[in-house]
């Protein structure tokens, strides 16, 4: 018999190698000649890119809420007198920041940068002095000689404290509101959920005052970040300050309403 018949000799293994080696060769020579798919891209989520900005009444409603309500507190705990001078002046700040800027803060303006943050300082000064001199009253107890109105001054300067520090975590987070529609600053000071899971929120999805606002309601309820987390360290520190000030007035006019009323 010749050497070279039957499968099972030597010959006919080195005969199927080659034959498999020849066929590797060809599908690697077909994948070479194939094009291949272009990648799909991912679409970039709003907050990381320019927007048209965002809307201006929502900041617009807040501060008016946190100025008119001012204007009831006690004359002994406001900074200024007569009572109604200083939220008239934030009340005129924010008119002039609606006018020059109405319906999308979308222009980069050193003046109205400057006038946003100075109503933000404002507001922040006269609801420091209130707590201040709510804190002292309660301390030496000069004030809430009744539980009534003792929480519906507390509660009020409470609700402007979270508004304020909202204002502020708006202003400042990705250098403020005109700076995120530019899409200047790539990092952020806070990271919301929508930034860490993108699927759960839709691509034009950016954050706006409500979102700093509930930042700042929840961080004064819990004294401590929920579900969105500080990154920078002034936001730290911000938050920091923030639940500081909500335990000493809520621990204390909770306290001394509840004293009343025993």
């Amino acid at each position: 018999m010749d050497s070279n018949d039957g499968l099972g000799h030597p010959d006919s293994a080195v005969i199927l190698d080659g034959i498999r080696a020849l066929h590797d060769r060809l599908n690697e020579l077909e994948r070479r000649v194939t094009p291949a798919e272009p990648p799909v891209l991912a679409p970039v989520p709003a907050w990381k890119r320019p927007t048209e900005g965002e809307a201006r009444w929502q900041v617009a409603l807040a501060v008016a809420v946190a100025v008119g309500l001012q204007y009831p507190l006690p004359g002994r705990l406001v900074l200024l007198h007569p009572v109604w001078l200083l939220p008239t002046l934030q009340g005129l700040l924010l008119i002039a920041l609606v006018t020059a800027n109405p319906r999308r803060i979308d222009t980069s303006s050193r003046a109205i940068r400057m006038l946003g943050l100075t109503l933000a300082a404002l507001l922040s000064l006269a609801n420091a002095w209130s707590v201040v001199r709510l804190v002292i009253g309660l301390v030496n107890g000069t004030e809430g000689n009744s539980a009534g109105p003792l929480l519906v001054t507390g509660g009020t300067i409470w609700l402007i404290n979270v508004i304020v520090f909202g204002l502020w975590y708006w202003e400042f987070d990705r250098g403020g509101p005109a700076a995120r529609a530019f899409g200047v600053r790539n990092y952020p000071d806070f990271q919301f959920v929508q930034m860490a899971s993108p699927r759960l929120a839709p691509p034009d999805w950016e954050p706006t005052f409500a979102d700093y606002l509930y930042l700042s309601f929840t961080n004064a309820t819990a004294f401590s970040p929920t579900d969105t987390m500080p990154l920078s360290r002034w936001a730290k520190m911000g938050m920091a300050a923030q639940a500081a000030v909500s335990i000493v007035a809520v621990a204390l006019v909770v306290a001394r309403a509840v004293n009343i009323l025993r």
